[in-house]
């Protein structure tokens, strides 16, 4: 197949090695046999989202993620409805707010979301630095990653991570973390996701194969480093939060 990835935004949101989500997604899609075209998105740029089979922003500062949302806003309407029509799509760290109704500052100032889901995020001076284990409907291992964020998410109905063993989540410690809806998927954890998850990159190439009638092949490319580095981080994050109840008890 032909596949076209739109990435928005590239030299604001790519904290953390974000842009990486999209390398190891095309890679990933070009070992199957497929043709993938990178279509980058700049401040002012025209897209036609109703032709992407993967739409992605990643991880950016504040300052950043208000310069992106002050052009993204246009966009709205689009990637409303290509949500709805089941395009996949992954927005990392701090470009998960912008689906929401409103992203406030710490100052106090209010900025519109492009409105794909009804939750509201609220940054303050506080950050939250740390690595997070959970678990997700989607399938039975755990998930890694780390978070460096302000916002305090509210109002969400669907997350991604359904409980955290480690870390913060959308509003508080151990609460449910990122956002799922159809084929969007969200998530505050960097580092990049995609890469430190090899059953969440299979999880999203599924998601783009169905919109196009297809199944993923049953042989499937596998990254030994990238495997390799999630037991060991997956492992060792799990003894951490096992000494941590013994602690606790």
């Amino acid at each position: 197949m032909e596949l076209k990835i739109i990435h928005f935004y590239p030299d604001l949101m790519s904290l953390y090695g974000s842009y990486a989500n999209v390398s190891v997604l095309r890679r990933y899609l070009e070992a199957l046999g497929n043709t993938v075209t990178v279509e980058t998105v700049a401040p002012g740029q025209e897209a036609d989202l109703s032709q992407a089979d993967f739409l992605y922003m990643g991880a950016g500062t504040e300052r950043s993620q208000k310069a992106a949302l002050a052009d993204f806003i246009r966009f709205g309407g689009a990637v409303k409805a290509a949500a709805e029509a089941g395009t996949a799509m992954l927005f990392a760290g701090t470009a998960m707010e912008l689906l929401g109704k409103s992203v406030t500052d710490a100052g106090g100032k209010v900025y519109d979301g492009i409105g794909l889901a009804g939750f509201t995020s609220v940054q303050g001076k506080k950050r939250f630095v740390e690595d997070v284990y959970g678990k997700t409907d989607l399938y039975p291992q755990a998930v890694v990653g780390f978070m460096n964020k302000c916002g305090i998410v509210k109002g969400l109905e669907t997350p991604l991570l359904t409980s955290l063993s480690m870390g913060y989540g959308n509003d508080g410690t151990g609460t449910p973390e990122g956002f799922h809806w159809k084929n969007v998927f969200a998530s505050q954890l960097t580092g990049p996701i995609l890469v430190k998850n090899p059953r969440l990159l299979e999880v999203v190439a599924a998601a783009i194969y169905q919109q196009r009638g297809e199944t993923l092949p049953a042989e499937r490319p596998v990254d030994r480093w990238a495997e390799e580095g999630y037991a060991i981080t997956a492992e060792q994050l799990s003894l951490r939060c096992q000494n941590k109840s013994l602690s606790v008890n």
